[in-house]
């Protein structure tokens, strides 16, 4: 976490381009082993943060015995604390209708120094991407969090980050809803034990699909494959 918050801190200060950050699990790995433009937009991600168990658990398979998960959901707040440090202003995209805005609110409660310099629903619908990245540009927000969840989130940020005139862009998917209060995230101790992921299917049992690429992605790591 330390790690990278210093590296987003570092980047968020350079000029040039907007750098943008991928919060990976297995779903998102799998999803760019067969869509090329998930794939695309994690290559070109500056910043691959371990959000999923099991990503460490491949990273350490692999030769990096080190390798910590780096939640998104954790992360954000820290981001939040370093943005009203910095006096770095954030825009909030994504999620639904009003939980922009609720999660808003309650981050500055947190951090009453804060900025926040605007909040949109809008859609990942490339139709609406005019539209978006205009608020986004004329709020002048350093860091923007985009939450339209995986892998819309990515793809808009990668179709969006040539007109995007931030510093720093990251996919949250449902950070603002934890955040807003609308899901309630894992207890402490399931996120010790890594079950995180297991708390959410069970509040959200529509995930089920989507968790199917987990044992496709364990298989891979043991068989050892690319």
């Amino acid at each position: 976490m330390k790690a990278a918050l210093e590296l987003i801190s570092r980047l968020a200060g350079l000029p040039g381009p907007v750098r943008t950050i991928a919060t990976v699990n297995p779903e998102f790995v799998m999803s760019a082993r067969t869509d090329a433009q998930v794939r695309t937009a994690l290559e070109q991600t500056e910043i691959c943060l371990a959000d999923g168990i099991g990503v460490v658990w491949a990273l350490r398979r692999r030769g990096c015995p080190f390798a910590t998960r780096v939640a998104g959901s954790d992360l954000v707040p820290q981001l939040i604390s370093l943005c009203a440090d910095r006096g770095w202003a954030v825009f909030l995209l994504g999620a639904s209708p009003g939980v922009a805005d609720l999660a808003a609110a309650r981050l500055l409660e947190r951090n009453p120094n804060l900025t926040i310099a605007g909040t949109h629903s809008g859609a990942p619908a490339p139709e609406q991407d005019e539209e978006s990245t205009r608020l986004i540009n004329a709020s002048r927000a350093r860091v923007l969090l985009v939450a339209y969840g995986h892998p819309a989130q990515e793809l808009w940020i990668q179709r969006n980050r040539a007109r995007l005139q931030v510093s720093i862009a990251m996919g949250v998917g449902g950070t603002l809803d934890f955040i807003s209060g609308q899901v309630l995230r894992a207890p402490g101790v399931w996120r010790r034990m890594n079950l995180e992921w297991l708390w959410r299917l069970l509040l959200q049992p529509w995930r089920a699909s989507r968790m199917m690429a987990l044992p496709r992605f364990a298989l891979l790591v043991l068989l050892n494959r690319s």
